[in-house]
């Protein structure tokens, strides 16, 4: 049932979800599915979290770079419907342009060894060897190796191959060559399985199909209600405060930020003091910002490709990456086939960047405004290279920064990646801190993207399941 968010909650539920993002919607859908009384509350006032969308001046928005594996067919056909598994087709046209190289893949493995051999002349044996250790990466792996280290030893001076194979998931997670390469490795094995896929029809209508699959297994869903309190007695997770009211549960599962949740939510006096120190040591990632551009009704695009990885930067570099000057963006480019239910369909672009809160946070009014600025008109010389005479044809355009980022999720710090590697190991033992408490959402290796969202809101349904059945 879509409840009204001023309606007073007095059902007790076998398990409250805080955030409606990806992992959030499987792990409600899997719990109601097996029978469990389930609320989602979502602070915004749609649900998706990243895999959103918003309407400006007759244009559709969708605010997350378009893309992931293959596996999302597996996932939506098994944990969602076949109609929604359906929906997922794949991007063919990924593009770079740097000064070291510029080039177009289908991002599969098959591609991806065919232009190391050829376009970077790398011996058919170093290829191979480096796609049999990241194929097979997995969490346990060693943890102390560095993506720079991980490169640099089977491609030893080569920064354009370095490049080529790490700037696509710097943008998907926000690693860096300094990360461990357990997230790069793993990352980077799910998209060069079979490349990369999106859902047609856009966000707007698979969210839609979403919602109205966890109606239809009747979760409760309460839209622009924030969580205020987990509510927290003798050590078990009673419910939450929500709108000033108690609503009493077995269980909560938050698909909220990790820190966000220990330390707003729950409240760090209700963990044993060696864990907060462990959640204390625990590195936020970084956030982003993204230029939306609307193409005027009646002009058109040509079809250069559905991700543009684009640089003016002489060699990859993390901090480049990060300023807020940097000449490295992916544009996303969403073209009427996407949204084919949709008879006036436009074309829309999409420019994201990876930033820091803390150049955003300290701005003043003006300055914050004279910034944004900046980086529209940036991005504006940059889209004018790859398509000559663009701004001409574009009748909005807007900026968002870590701070908008921070405003509509809540997150901490605007993160638009979660924790780094470190806040898995935290998330998975929430439980073992607070009976009954649950965590799903973006930290670490597991969580790239949409598809790593919504499998780790179904592992994190078996560990709740795992205690409501405890408590029978």
């Amino acid at each position: 049932m879509l409840l009204n968010k001023n309606e007073r909650i007095t059902k007790n539920y076998d398990v409250i979800i805080i955030g409606g993002g990806l992992g959030g919607m499987t792990a409600a859908n899997k719990l109601a599915k097996n029978g469990r009384t389930v609320l989602l509350l979502e602070s915004h006032d749609k649900l998706g979290g990243f895999a959103t969308w918003f309407h400006r001046k007759k244009h559709i928005f969708d605010v997350s770079l378009h893309g992931f594996p293959v596996g999302m067919v597996k996932t939506c056909r098994k944990y969602w419907s076949k109609a929604i598994a359906e929906k997922i087709i794949q991007l063919k046209r990924m593009r770079f342009i740097n000064p070291m190289y510029q080039l177009e893949t289908d991002y599969t493995v098959e591609d991806f060894t065919k232009k190391l051999i050829t376009d970077f002349k790398v011996s058919k044996e170093q290829v191979d060897n480096f796609f049999s250790l990241v194929m097979n990466m997995n969490y346990y792996d060693n943890k102390k190796m560095t993506n720079g280290e991980l490169l640099e030893s089977f491609f030893p001076g080569r920064k354009d191959v370095h490049r080529f194979l790490i700037e696509p998931i710097v943008y998907a997670n926000g690693s860096t060559l300094e990360d461990p390469a357990i997230t790069y490795g793993i990352v980077f094995s799910n998209f060069m399985s079979k490349g990369v896929y999106t859902f047609q029809g856009g966000t707007d209508l698979v969210i839609e199909m979403m919602q109205e699959e966890l109606l239809k297994n009747n979760v409760d869903i309460r839209l622009k209600s924030k969580v205020e309190i987990i509510v927290v007695e003798n050590n078990v997770c009673r419910g939450v405060m929500v709108g000033g009211s108690f609503v009493a549960s077995k269980s909560v599962l938050s698909n909220g930020n990790l820190i966000g949740t220990i330390f707003n939510l729950a409240g760090e006096d209700n963990f044993k003091p060696e864990f907060i120190e462990k959640v204390k040591k625990v590195r936020l990632n970084t956030s982003s910002c993204q230029v939306y551009m609307g193409i005027r009704a009646g002009e058109k695009i040509d079809d250069i490709g559905d991700l543009i990885f684009y640089s003016e930067a002489q060699e990859f570099n993390t901090e480049e990456l990060l300023s807020m000057h940097t000449t490295s963006r992916t544009f996303s480019l969403y073209y009427p086939r996407l949204r084919p239910q949709l008879e006036n369909a436009g074309y829309t672009i999409v420019a994201s960047t990876n930033a820091r809160y803390e150049d955003w946070v300290n701005l003043s009014k003006e300055d914050y405004k004279a910034k944004k600025q900046e980086l529209i008109e940036a991005t504006l010389v940059s889209l004018e290279k790859i398509i000559p005479g663009v701004t001409r044809k574009i009748d909005y355009i807007e900026a968002a920064t870590p701070l908008t980022i921070k405003r509509y999720t809540h997150h901490e710090r605007g993160s638009s990646f979660g924790t780094k590697h470190e806040g898995l190991d935290v998330s998975m033992k929430l439980h073992h801190e607070i009976n009954g408490l649950f965590h799903t959402g973006s930290v670490g290796i597991i969580m790239s993207g949409w598809l790593g969202a919504a499998n780790y809101g179904v592992i994190q349904s078996y560990e709740v399941e795992g205690y409501l059945d405890q408590l029978h």
